[in-house]
């Protein structure tokens, strides 16, 4: 007879995503300047439905105009500091948000 075990464990998060209650961290691959300050992590709050319909209404049916606008709202930057962000940085941050948005037990 095989054994199966089934792994009840949290999936593990990668070592530049802290996850809290409240939102998450992103640890930077490059340090950017915002307003004028060199940093190396960025922190996004959880979104709310308020979040979520002003940035479908500020994309006007342009999904990455949509997503520019609830991303800087999360994390409190303007769109223009947030472009300024390297592609990979930018990745993990949109990875940070899908975790803020999944369900934990799916």
């Amino acid at each position: 007879m095989t054994q199966v075990s089934q792994d009840t464990s949290e999936p593990t998060l990668p070592k530049w995503l802290k996850l809290t209650d409240e939102g998450v961290t992103v640890t930077l691959k490059y340090k950017t300047v915002i307003s004028g300050v060199q940093t190396d992590a960025l922190t996004m709050r959880a979104p709310s439905m308020l979040d979520w319909r002003a940035s479908k209404a500020a994309g006007n049916g342009d999904f990455e105009k949509q997503e520019l606008s609830l991303f800087s709202s999360l994390v409190g930057l303007t769109e223009a500091e947030l472009l300024t962000l390297k592609y990979k940085d930018y990745n993990r941050l949109s990875a940070g948000y899908f975790r803020l948005v999944e369900e934990d037990d799916v």
